[in-house]
């Protein structure tokens, strides 16, 4: 499988063709879930993603390697995301409340830890569904695919940060990361998914 170098390297060569083959044979599983993710839909992700390909067929000559190809590859599905979800006929979906997901079952438990049981992740997938998009995509990109916080900036900030805004912006970022994950343990433990104690 290639990598960031043999990107790059085809990048440099001018051949924009296996620059854009290689990028997505490294990349494309792991984003394409991203969008699944965010926007809720395979078929929604599918366009999307789509858009993704145009995008980045039309951006690859003038891309400045300022980010890695992973970033930018994540940046460029956010913004087609955010441009899908600003599209009027795609407003009208609402997010569900987190108290209108799902019902606890009245069930025997058994000795498992609360958080480990199966119906209790899924309510767990639907507090982090109920949350906003940006806030979901914070998560994605920093839990899930482990970013570093520069990367993650330079992702959901629209343009090109400096260094020094890089820096401010990623340090932004942090104390949203904290802010968000104290209110989905206070959420979890109103929900009677978390003892005081976990």
């Amino acid at each position: 499988m290639a990598d960031e170098a043999a990107i790059r390297a085809a990048h440099a060569a001018g051949n924009l063709e296996e620059a854009v083959r290689l990028g997505l044979e490294c990349y494309q599983v792991e984003v394409y879930s991203f969008l699944c993710a965010r926007l809720r839909s395979e078929a929604d992700a599918h366009d999307v993603f789509a858009q993704v390909g145009e995008d980045l067929w039309k951006g690859i000559a003038g891309f400045a390697w300022r980010s890695s190809f992973r970033t930018w590859l994540y940046t460029l599905a956010r913004n087609a995301a955010v441009r899908f979800e600003r599209t009027p006929a795609n407003q009208s979906r609402r997010h569900a409340r987190v108290s209108e997901v799902a019902e606890p079952a009245a069930v025997d438990r058994s000795r498992t830890r609360p958080y480990l049981r199966t119906d209790v992740k899924d309510r767990f997938a639907a507090l982090r569904a109920a949350l906003d998009p940006d806030d979901q995509t914070l998560l994605i990109l920093r839990v899930d695919r482990e970013l570093s916080w520069e990367e993650v900036a330079r992702i959901l900030h629209d343009g090109d940060p400096d260094d020094a805004e890089l820096k401010r912006l990623a340090a932004n970022l942090r104390q949203r990361f904290r802010q968000l994950k104290q209110r989905i343990q206070e959420q979890a433990r109103a929900e009677g998914l978390l003892d005081d104690e976990a």
